[in-house]
């Protein structure tokens, strides 16, 4: 997967171009000194943050949604200087941002308010009255991607932050500016000083964070390797941690589905952030009496893609984030070639500078290949052919990953067994998977465990307190 270098590895800080390959600005990583003083900062600051109410709080969090919708242009600028995406998508990523700080600005305050329990008849026929809690627990560490640089910090930090939590944010390296521009805005919406902030550090000191006792909890996206990393190093301290990792996200068309609005979907789905999204489609399984015409309007629709400078409103498809998940994916590609797979379109590297990757298209997959193991983390589709329900499911359910997962049908029993038997931590059917604050969010198998966003994902980093109090002993 594309989300490697998080943990465990020694990386330059610095904002390349990925259009043009161009190092714009490098970053010295936090001194050992200046580390010790931003983690006394946040734990002394927890101890303040803790007993601020909730509607203060959630004061904070709305006035940081404000300051991203009102400069949702220059965040959005940012983040297609680093990583790429387009220019359009960068924009909806920074208002998503700030719908997460308003959902649990607006939802907070209902899902941490304590929770009456059932009164408890003592024996002299007094009562006991019973609560359940829910207190934050101190400094929670981020490990982040770059793949959604604002969508993916915001989610861990609104929920934290009105929890009572203060976040401390390792960023990947490649996007240091949207690191430090979050911080930023949090800092200008009013959050007290240490509550959240940046460490610009290489990934190699992450574990021993961990084992600073200052810190008392971990989330992760990103890589499976990075995601073992980071719980190897929590478990040995006894950390909660909640890691989503990779996705090779099953994406089933039945012989009922409304096939244009599949193909249209498939394609979009296939394309998120340049097709560098841990819920983008990635395999494509059709029913063999469809399959044709599916793989046919798929194709002319990924051959009129226009590749090109993601800051272009023309521009369909933006360049990969760095050189070396080009070259890791272009290598992908050709393994499955060499296994026998048939390249329909793409699957070249373009001349010319930056991480441009085409829009490509692989069929006639042999049983056995990389494509049933591996994520393709860029603009590739895997399309597979199936002769029954069964067989769909079962090819869907043949990966080490359970993140997220597509089906359409208009068959109400097909659309309850794929609901049913699908292994993943979200299906979709007749739409495209994608994560919303709303609903919980996580996978499982090698996607990973835990769950952000919804009431679920405020609950990750709390201490669910049982309450038992005899008012008049």
């Amino acid at each position: 997967m594309g989300l490697g270098g998080g943990i465990g590895h020694t990386m330059g800080i610095a904002s390349i171009n990925p259009v043009t390959g161009a190092t714009l600005q490098t970053f010295e990583p936090l001194s050992p000194a200046g580390l010790e003083d931003k983690l006394e900062q946040a734990w002394q600051a927890f101890h303040n943050y803790r007993h601020t109410s909730l509607a203060q709080r959630a004061t904070w969090l709305n006035q940081a949604a404000g300051l991203l919708e009102a400069d949702k242009q220059v965040w959005a600028q940012l983040i297609t200087l680093e990583m790429g995406k387009t220019l359009a998508s960068a924009v909806a990523e920074v208002e998503k941002s700030a719908v997460v700080c308003r959902y649990y600005a607006t939802h907070g305050p209902e899902f941490l308010a304590p929770a009456a329990g059932p009164a408890d008849l003592l024996p002299d026929g007094r009562v006991a009255l019973t609560h359940t809690r829910y207190d934050p627990l101190g400094p929670v560490l981020a490990v982040m991607p770059w793949n959604f640089p604002f969508w993916q910090v915001f989610r861990f930090a609104a929920p934290v932050l009105m929890v009572g939590n203060v976040g401390l944010l390792k960023h990947a390296s490649n996007v240091p500016q949207c690191a430090l521009g979050i911080a930023e805005i949090l800092q200008k919406a009013g959050f007290p000083e240490g509550v959240f902030q940046t460490l610009l550090i290489e990934g190699a000191r992450v574990p021993d964070l961990l084992a600073d006792p200052r810190i008392v909890a971990a989330t992760l996206t990103g890589s499976e390797p990075a995601g073992i990393s980071l719980a190897t190093a929590a478990g040995r301290h006894l950390k909660k941690v909640v890691l989503e990792l990779g996705g090779s996200d099953p994406f089933i068309v039945l012989e009922s589905a409304d096939l244009e609005a599949a193909i249209a979907t498939a394609v979009t789905a296939r394309l998120i952030s340049n097709g560098q999204s841990c819920i983008a489609a990635k395999r494509f399984i059709v029913a063999e009496a469809i399959a044709d015409a599916f793989e046919a309007g798929f194709l002319a629709r990924f051959q009129r893609l226009r590749l090109g400078d993601p800051c272009d409103p023309a521009t369909e498809v933006g360049p990969l984030a760095t050189a070396s998940i080009r070259a890791e994916l272009h290598e992908q590609v050709q393994t499955v070639i060499r296994q026998g797979a048939a390249c329909r379109c793409g699957g070249e590297l373009p001349p010319g500078p930056g991480y441009f990757y085409p829009p490509t298209l692989i069929t006639q997959i042999p049983p056995g290949t990389i494509a049933d193991s591996d994520e393709f983390f860029g603009p590739v589709a895997l399309m597979f052919r199936v002769a029954s329900l069964d067989e769909a499911i079962a090819k869907a359910n043949a990966s080490p990953f359970g993140l997220g997962a597509s089906a359409w049908t208009r068959d109400p029993a097909e659309q309850a067994r794929l609901v049913q038997d699908l292994e993943a931590g979200a299906v979709f059917i007749n739409g495209m998977t994608r994560s919303d604050p709303r609903f919980p969010f996580g996978g499982i198998k090698r996607s990973g465990y835990g769950r952000e966003l919804g009431r679920p994902g405020i609950y990750e980093f709390v201490n669910i307190k049982s309450t038992w109090v005899n008012p008049s002993p």
